[in-house]
């Protein structure tokens, strides 16, 4: 079975779906492994580097997408390279797909299969596939540093001759994996660190990490599915916003990671919240691709309003290439390796991981999410 790792075409996008080590590691396994020439480079792996791991480098986009018989990306691909691809050939990335018709759409017309890393389902014997996660951990902590090297003060307590230094004060919205990563960033750094959670239960771990949790009583409105939140009221989010306004107004850091998946990222800081907060302020809308938590983060933008400093970066993991795209790629080759062997897939199609992660199957659309919205 031959493998194809494209280069990503997304705009700022620095990681690879294939590390040189997975891919010497696949090889070994017995799969052919083709990487279009330069696909790497961003994340700092070379051309040589793949070619020593045993991979055959391929010049041009379209030969990798018509003569691999798997294509693994990091990104959604476009309908353009769908329309190329191999026919009966397997797709596997990061595919949004309820939020993503044309994409569902393109694989249909091109009669491929499709499978999408973010709809693997949260279980135990997937967490070594769970990329949503290992990105995400990587986020909350470049979050942090992003925060740290803007804000015009350090984090932690100082004493010196010339006085005493108050540790940097920072509220963390969610305690997710990238908010858990973000609350232990900002206390090894020294901050002075406060967290809300619409979940409860998540009390215990961000006190664990050293934060102090901001209790916001739950409500039947909050919807939970596969370890996600799927859907929370108005009401609620309203109540939420009036009892961590004072704690925004303290904070010298805000950042901020709630997302519902499918669904606009819901507002959790509005803009007289920003306008209480200090001059010198600083947020990190981690959520600004699905349209924000804060009101007026701008999408790869980093703005100021009444001197509060709001960075709105939309694809934090990137920044991080070399782990990213090494924790990616050891999340796509185990998904890769639970779904086929040297020769062939499968197709257990009741079996949980495959049922899950499957959006379109030779060429018809097969995951609930989309069976809806392609009917509408």
């Amino acid at each position: 079975m031959k493998l194809g790792v494209p280069k990503e075409l997304k705009d700022r996008e620095k990681r690879v779906a294939l590390t040189p080590d997975v891919v010497k590691d696949l090889v070994k396994k017995g799969f052919e492994v083709a990487v279009e020439t330069g696909a790497g480079v961003s994340s700092f792996f070379s051309d040589e580097m793949y070619s020593a791991a045993g991979a055959q480098l391929v010049q041009g986009k379209s030969k990798i997408y018509s003569d691999s018989d798997v294509i693994l990306k990091v990104n959604a691909a476009s309908a353009d390279e769908v329309s190329v691809m191999k026919k009966n050939g397997i797709l596997i990335s990061l595919m949004w797909a309820a939020t993503n018709p044309d994409l569902v759409s393109a694989c249909e017309r091109a009669g491929i299969s499709a499978f999408s890393m973010d709809a693997v389902p949260r279980i135990s014997r997937a967490q070594k596939m769970d990329a949503l996660s290992s990105q995400a951990n990587l986020a909350g902590y470049k979050a942090v540093i992003l925060a740290a090297d803007t804000l015009g003060k350090i984090f932690p307590m100082m004493t010196t001759a010339a006085g005493t230094i108050r540790p940097t004060k920072v509220v963390i919205f969610g305690a997710g994996v990238a908010g858990l990563q973000a609350i232990a960033t900002a206390k090894r750094l020294g901050a002075v660190v406060e967290v809300s959670d619409i979940r409860p239960e998540t009390k215990e771990q961000v006190e664990s990490l050293g934060g102090k949790f901001i209790v916001v009583k739950g409500d039947e409105s909050i919807k939970m599915e596969g370890g996600y939140v799927k859907g929370v009221s108005e009401e609620f989010l309203k109540k939420q916003q009036e009892l961590v306004a004072k704690h925004v107004k303290e904070a010298d850091v805000v950042i901020t990671t709630a997302l519902i998946p499918g669904k606009k990222a819901p507002v959790l800081v509005t803009e007289e919240m920003v306008k209480s907060m200090r001059f010198g302020s600083v947020i990190v809308d981690m959520a600004v691709e699905q349209g924000g938590n804060v009101v007026g983060s701008e999408l790869n933008k980093t703005i100021q309003k009444n001197g509060v400093t709001i960075i709105g970066e939309g694809n934090i993991p990137s920044l991080l290439p070399m782990n990213a795209s090494d924790l990616y790629a050891k999340n796509i080759q185990t998904l890769l390796l639970h779904l086929a062997d040297k020769d062939k897939f499968k197709w257990e199609m009741e079996e949980e991981i495959t049922k899950g992660s499957l959006i379109v199957h030779n060429g018809q659309a097969v995951h609930p999410s989309v069976k809806k919205s392609v009917a509408a």
